[in-house]
């Protein structure tokens, strides 16, 4: 904001935060310290190991199989929570019911609870001889110590990511949108996916891309209903620390190095279909 004085100069008004080229300079540095360096070190290991050495530890396949499981199941959790975290945002914003703040912080619950916690209390609700695992068995459905319970575990600690990014967008969608909707003859249905979802689009995209993200990388809440069996239900960053256990550098690295491009390859294609559709739809504009 500027103010003119009486013979024609201008000043800009103060900001309470630190100008461009220090906040700019304190940011790069911090991002390279903490993000930048750490890849670097990464890449520079790999570059070490030779074409031929990489591309041998790389394509190996018990390592190309727990890629496989890695990201399928981290991509089919995503696709699940966008389903029901928009459901359970829905709900949320749209809807008061009794014990409605104990849903929306139980929500938030799988950001304090330790991963492992988690993984122990699937577990023991998805085993053969527990709650749910029981009454699973006799319709032949096994869950704990399958790709499945992956799944099952990548929801639980992805579920937040969806809702807390749509419930946000949800809550300034007007009431009255779906009101002139609906006096224009729409079904309820055409003015969900005709109205409603196109302005969501965005924020849905975002969810999906930290619930996949997350889901990439989770460690701790899957080793235990995983059952870790390799070319079955063995994910890659376990087998990481299989490698390092065994004091095999160069094939953890080479591991590492492959997620990392294949996770920043998905995102990159996430938030560029995203762009578009904040263009295609205007919103954040």
């Amino acid at each position: 904001m500027t103010a003119t004085l009486s013979k024609g100069w201008q000043f800009r008004q103060p900001s309470v935060l630190p100008g461009f080229r220090w906040a700019l300079g304190f940011t790069l540095v911090w991002l390279t310290l903490i993000v930048l360096v750490p890849l670097a070190g990464l890449f520079l290991r790999s570059s070490s190991l030779g074409w031929d050495q990489f591309f041998a530890l790389a394509l190996d396949p018990r390592t190309l199989n727990a890629l496989k499981i890695s990201f399928g199941t981290a991509f089919a959790a995503a696709l699940a929570n966008v389903f029901f975290g928009v459901l359970l945002a829905w709900v949320l914003v749209r809807y008061h019911f009794p014990g409605k703040r104990i849903v929306d912080a139980i929500v938030d619950l799988p950001f304090a609870l330790p991963t492992a916690v988690a993984g122990i209390a699937l577990t023991t609700l998805y085993a053969p001889k527990g709650w749910i695992g029981s009454l699973l068995a006799p319709l032949g459905i096994k869950v704990a110590f399958t790709p499945l319970g992956i799944v099952v575990a990548l929801i639980f600690v992805g579920l937040p990511f969806v809702v807390r990014t749509v419930q946000p967008v949800m809550e300034e969608i007007d009431r009255e949108v779906e009101e002139a909707a609906a006096t224009l003859g729409a079904t309820r249905f055409q003015t969900i996916f005709k109205v409603l979802l196109p302005g969501l689009a965005p924020a849905v995209l975002t969810g999906f891309s930290l619930a996949f993200a997350r889901g990439v990388g989770e460690y701790g809440s899957v080793i235990f209903i995983a059952g870790n069996l390799p070319y079955k239900s063995e994910i890659a960053p376990l087998l990481i620390v299989i490698r390092l256990e065994e004091f095999n550098y160069a094939a953890a690295t080479a591991i590492a190095a492959v997620m990392l491009v294949l996770s920043f390859a998905m995102l990159f294609l996430i938030n560029s279909i995203q762009a578009w559709s904040r263009r295609r739809y205007g919103y954040g504009a």
